[in-house]
């Protein structure tokens, strides 16, 4: 199987060393709008071929949609116009809703596969790629019902053999639960990297006392605006949603400390700690 990937940065990129690793594809075509991009994934082993992308979706039997999500509704369009009756579309962007509704009524629609595998680092570019990078992280496919029974079955065993869960959601689900389990952890990071910066110039020693749990917290405000603005845009009502009952939290947390209430601030606490039961 020949399989082209559109956007060779960390998650096509990591995507095309694991369909290697898994002896998946006999073939991986690299199609990307940055030359740098192109040359680095090539001196990297992860492609095989730069094509352009009329090239690449006439030779691949599968074509992987990975770069940011504001894009990916034309270039799906796009894409979709090309393929035959035999060749499978996915993407693997964060968000679902609009990319879905953009195809709904595209006569190829059948031949697309929306994916959402869960797997993600703080770092871009084809050097950030890795090997090992989805096994045993869930995948979500949504709409389902809207791709055909051979292009979902392809994709279904393509993701089992890397190793990952699947989960099937519609894609106005799958926008909503990424927001609250994804999204606006990367807002929280990037709020929390701007208050400290604040801070640090007016504490010069922030920065040498930060330990683990700062590091752990602030960690994906390294993450890519070109990533993020595009999600958090596309996903704006659900995030809005959640950034609103974050904020809320926030708040009692502040009343709290400002009554001196101790006993308020374990009781909130003590009700987090039931987060174990979902995260171990």
């Amino acid at each position: 199987m020949k399989v082209a990937i559109v956007g060779v940065g960390l998650i096509g990129g990591s995507f095309a060393l694991v369909l290697k690793d898994k002896g998946i594809c006999t073939e991986v075509i690299g199609v990307d709008n940055s030359e740098k991009n192109r040359v680095r994934a090539m001196e990297l082993g992860l492609i095989d071929r730069i094509m352009t992308l009329d090239e690449a979706v006439a030779e691949a039997d599968l074509i992987v949609l990975a770069t940011p999500v504001d894009s990916i509704p034309l270039l799906a369009v796009k894409v979709l116009n090309r393929v035959n009756e035999r060749q499978v579309v996915i993407d693997m962007g964060s968000t679902k809703q609009e990319l879905c509704e953009v195809i709904a009524q595209h006569p190829r629609r059948g031949r697309f596969v929306a994916t959402h595998p869960m797997w993600g680092t703080e770092y871009s570019g084809p050097e950030a790629a890795v090997h090992e990078s989805f096994a045993g992280r869930t995948v979500v496919l949504c709409d389902t019902e809207k791709s055909d029974p051979d292009a979902l079955k392809m994709i279904e065993d393509i993701y089992t053999r890397i190793g990952m869960p699947i989960k099937y959601m519609s894609s106005e689900e799958q926008d909503m639960h990424t927001a609250y389990v994804s999204h606006i952890s990367h807002i929280t990071s990037f709020a929390l990297a701007l208050t400290v910066l604040e801070k640090e110039r007016e504490e010069e020693h922030i920065f040498d006392l930060a330990g683990g749990g700062f590091e752990s917290t602030v960690r994906l405000a390294k993450s890519s605006p070109n990533t993020w603005v595009p999600i958090f845009m596309q996903n704006k009502y659900n995030v809005l949603d959640v950034l609103r009952e974050h904020i809320h939290q926030l708040q009692i947390f502040r009343r709290m400390l400002e009554k001196d209430d101790a006993e308020g601030l374990r009781q909130m606490m003590s009700k987090a700690n039931r987060i174990r039961k979902i995260i171990k």
